[in-house]
């Protein structure tokens, strides 16, 4: 007897990208976000993550006597996810069966809101949620 796989949904997709993004940002980064939200839209993936700034990097993003803090925080950052980027790569080719094709992400230091957005060599297959 064959069993076939079921496709899933975009929402379905969506959610398991943000849970895994999740995951990586506890591990990898020390702490996670308060919120994760992932958006398919055609070959790109947007995620939208709030809170993401560590306790010390917010009195550092603060702090008035240390012009450079803000800029300090988003070049670690930058760093961390550079040096993470194959892992996450690989994370979002599992999850949508599509090859990254680029990564872009940027972080406010003001609202501690990050983003990433993920280009795929191609859209993820996926079904329609029913009505």
């Amino acid at each position: 007897m064959r069993t076939f796989a079921v496709m899933k949904t975009k929402g379905q997709l969506e959610a398991e990208i943000s849970t895994a993004i999740i995951k990586f940002e506890k591990e990898y980064m020390g702490r996670g976000p308060d919120e994760t939200k992932s958006y398919i839209i055609d070959d790109m993936i947007f995620i939208r993550l709030r809170n993401v700034l560590t306790p010390a990097e917010k009195q550092l993003a603060m702090a008035h006597d240390f012009s450079d803090g803000k800029a300090l925080i988003k070049q670690v950052r930058m760093q961390l996810l550079e040096k993470a980027r194959g892992l996450l790569e690989d994370l979002v080719q599992d999850i949508t069966g599509q090859k990254v094709t680029s990564l872009h992400t940027d972080i406010s230091t003001v609202t501690g809101e990050r983003v990433i957005i993920f280009a795929l060599a191609g859209s993820p297959d996926c079904r329609d949620a029913p009505d």
